[in-house]
């Protein structure tokens, strides 16, 4: 592999080689996609909870000029189209059927009833009006604890209680032996507030039919194509999977929620194919706020049992995790299989114990969000030792020194085995950047001021992977540029970077030379998309393994064309060469007599592009250490974040501005949870209440303070690159970091709990309650 004399790009703060077209207005949007002859399809949603359909009436909709069609889940099963699955690998489980129209009933307000498609997106709006739709209201629950509670309203036949799941891991016995040896136990109850998803562009997809060939084409805003294909091919439409080609242009963010399929995915598809013409939908806003996947939402209450000298003996953790109400493609997996793996996060607990129960509730069903569920498990942990240092009235960052996992190989009560890492490093060096020491200087300062100061710790423990395997294709053009295809699938992260990096290296080419191209399932053989934080661990892995079997037929050809052994090559800067002489010969050479097969060695195929599949289940395990500070007005509640440090470990840095970009993203997030968001739904009429950005609060950059964030390399032996993934680390770090840093400042007005979001309301309750 790799250069001799061409400089080495990975490792380098290559700026974005996408950003051009980005600042430039050329990047291409689904919205920007010109499609003559497309009509514009609109979804009426339910404006109940939870209600039956008693009649609806389409007459005046279908008479309006300009309408093509409107239709129910009458007209989906008289083409047998199945329900959407849940993919989710969680059993037992309970899976109701979700029709991409309702059957009969509506579950939430959002619900989709009926698909208006029409000339222009006015004339369907306009349709949609003209629906008469008779409800029958029906009882509704929204919150998952309540959903379970004997005599809550029933949502589904098929789940009793409500309950789609309830599963235990971890060793239940040994634990409760711990709990009834331990000098302490601390016990908490902390709650994972639901956030609404919000990238800057909401979902919208163009869908085509080609009755010559009988194929169905959806362009859209998504993450993970062939996954999303596959359950439209094989349980919906029940088709072979060539007969539907998903693919993506620019996407404006993700965070999870665009990897999964939707009812109006199904509804384009089967429109455009009735219809025999292209049909598009763009989501506003407002209808994302009740359409598409929220995140988060778990209540949890856990018990950590110590000994006599603070040493951690182990953890119970019961959580209910709110699943709204269908479950969606992946919706189970977060809150059971991902939250399971990082429990305990960056501490050695010798017992873990986990009860988790999933539930329906009237709300808009629950995936996968940035992190899914490692952050909710990092959280538990992380609330847990805060408590349990003040209870022991330790210092928050001994205590956590105390119980760190020190040595490694590492093998958690969850099974997860840890590699490698530097969680004392991580920690010390956040105590010191953060300059932890001289904090009680600045807490007088400000309460000279009348302020409450407050500082807090957090450590965190990803484990990254996302779905095994990951595949990659290496092609050589004619043009003497490289295409590099990868399954995984870029929403802002920068892959057109970062792989045009690894191959830059290993080909010992031009970085401007690598073409990048990914969210096709025409053009891309295979691929698991985005989510896990997985792209340069499987992802990059996939390309490494593709790029190097492509050099090995290339020096074979080489050899071959050069009149030399194999042994006799030396491959540097894009070339061949034969020791000791001046015979060479480029790749772009290379590639050119590889297409005639008169000029290959015998048993050789034609063409030196190279498809590779990266079969592994592996995990790596970024970490950190943050720390916060706040301040806090205890006249008006109000709380703000003065500073944040950050120490992260993400193993081999491809790109350090880009991983540092995606750190900065994952934070601002997590900070957004801690102190803004919350999804807020009436627990009486299960009316969303925050159904705006002008209900719902975001972080702005006037919340943030300079965010310190510093990256320090210890590869990893997992894939060959040493990389671990980078994506979600800050949001799981930030939410327990902040909140640590509040409760430290409100502790001598008698507070002793918060739930998130720490909004001035809440808190200027919270210090009325404790006294203040």
């Amino acid at each position: 592999m790799g250069n001799s004399a061409q400089e080495k790009v990975i490792g380098r703060s290559v700026r974005r080689l996408e950003d051009g077209r980005f600042l430039t207005g050329r990047a291409r949007y689904v919205a920007d996609i010109e499609c003559p002859g497309c009509l514009w399809g609109h979804v009426l949603r339910s404006p109940h909870a939870h209600a039956r359909i008693e009649r609806i009436d389409l007459a005046a909709a279908r008479a309006l000029d300009g309408v093509r069609g409107v239709f129910t889940h009458a007209d989906l099963a008289m083409d047998k189209l199945g329900p959407m699955p849940c993919m989710a690998v969680v059993k037992p489980l309970v899976v109701p059927p979700r029709p991409a129209l309702a059957d009969g009933c509506v579950r939430h307000v959002g619900d989709p009833v009926a698909f208006i498609v029409a000339d222009s997106a006015e004339t369907a709006r306009t349709a949609a009006e003209l629906v008469e739709v008779d409800y029958a209201p029906l009882p509704s629950v929204v919150d998952g604890g309540a959903a379970l509670a004997v005599g809550a309203p029933t949502i589904w036949d098929q789940a009793p209680g409500n309950t789609a799941f309830h599963i235990e891991r971890g060793d239940a016995d040994a634990v409760a032996a711990a709990m009834r040896q331990a000098a302490h136990v601390v016990e908490i109850e902390v709650m994972n507030n639901r956030v609404v998803v919000a990238p800057v562009e909401s979902r919208a997809g163009i869908a085509r039919y080609d009755a010559a060939t009988d194929t169905m084409d959806l362009e859209l805003t998504g993450q993970g194509l062939h996954g999303i294909r596959r359950q439209l091919a094989e349980f919906v439409f029940k088709l072979p999977p060539e007969k539907i080609r998903l693919h993506a242009p620019d996407v404006g963010g993700g965070f999870g929620t665009k990897n999964f399929l939707y009812p109006e995915w199904v509804l384009l598809l089967w429109a455009a194919r009735r219809l025999g013409r292209p049909v598009r939908w763009e989501a506003d806003r407002a209808e994302e706020f009740v359409a598409s996947a929220q995140g988060r939402d778990i209540a949890a209450k856990a018990k950590l049992a110590l000994d006599a000298s603070g040493r951690i003996l182990a953890l119970d953790v019961a959580m209910i995790a709110n699943l709204g109400a269908y479950l969606s493609g992946n919706g189970p997996g977060a809150s059971v299989v991902a939250a399971s793996t990082a429990q305990g996060g960056v501490y050695d607990v010798p017992a873990i114990h986990v009860d988790v129960r999933g539930a329906f509730t009237n709300t808009v069903p629950v995936d996968a969000y940035r992190g899914a569920g490692k952050p909710e498990a990092n959280y538990i942990i992380e609330r847990a030792l805060e408590a349990a240092a003040r209870q022991l009235g330790r210092d928050p960052a001994e205590l956590r020194r105390q119980n760190l996992i020190s040595s490694f190989p590492h093998k958690t009560a969850m099974g997860m085995a840890i590699d490698s890492g530097g969680f004392l490093d991580n920690l010390d060096r956040a105590v010191a950047r953060a300059n932890a020491k001289d904090f009680e200087a600045r807490r007088a300062e400000a309460k000279a001021r009348g302020k409450l100061r407050g500082l807090g710790f957090g450590c965190f423990l990803e484990t990254s992977r996302g779905a095994p395997n990951e595949g990659a294709e290496v092609r050589f053009e004619s043009d003497g540029t490289v295409t590099l295809a990868v399954g995984t699938e870029s929403n802002g992260q920068g892959h057109e970077t970062a792989y045009a990096q690894i191959a830059s290296d290993r080909l010992g080419l031009p970085i401007e030379a690598i073409r990048y191209v990914q969210a096709d399932t025409r053009a891309v053989k295979t691929g698991a998309g985005h989510g896990g934080a997985r792209s340069m661990h499987m992802g990059g892995t996939a390309a490494v393994k593709a790029i190097d079997a492509a050099l090995a037929k290339a020096r074979t050809l080489a050899a071959h064309l050069l009149q030399a052994s194999e042994e006799e090559l030396v491959f540097g800067d894009g070339r061949f060469s034969v020791k000791g002489s001046d015979r060479a010969i480029a790749l772009a050479a290379l590639a050119k007599s590889a297409e005639d097969p008169a000029n290959l060695p015998d048993g050789m195929t034609p063409g030196l592009g190279v498809h590779a599949m990266n079969m592994s289940d592996v995990f790596t395990f970024p970490s950190g250490c943050h720390v916060a500070e706040v301040e806090i007005d205890p006249e008006t509640g109000g709380a703000e974040l003065v500073r944040y440090t950050a120490i992260d470990d993400y193993g081999r840095l491809i790109n350090p501005l880009l991983t540092e970009g995606q750190v900065q993203g994952g934070v601002t997030q997590g900070i957004g949870q801690a102190m803004l968001e919350h999804t807020v739904y009436d627990p009486e009429s299960g009316q969303l209440l925050s159904g705006s950005l002008m209900d719902y609060a975001l972080p702005r950059a006037d919340d943030l303070p300079a965010l310190d964030i510093a990256l320090v390399e210890r590869p990893t032996n997992a894939n060959p690159l040493g990389v671990k993934g980078s994506g979600q680390a800050g949001c799981i770090a930030a939410p327990q970091t902040v909140m640590a840093a509040i409760l430290d400042a409100l502790r001598p007005a008698g507070v002793q709990h918060l739930d998130m979001p720490a909004t001035p309301e809440k808190i200027w309750q919270a210090l009325r309650a404790g006294g203040r």
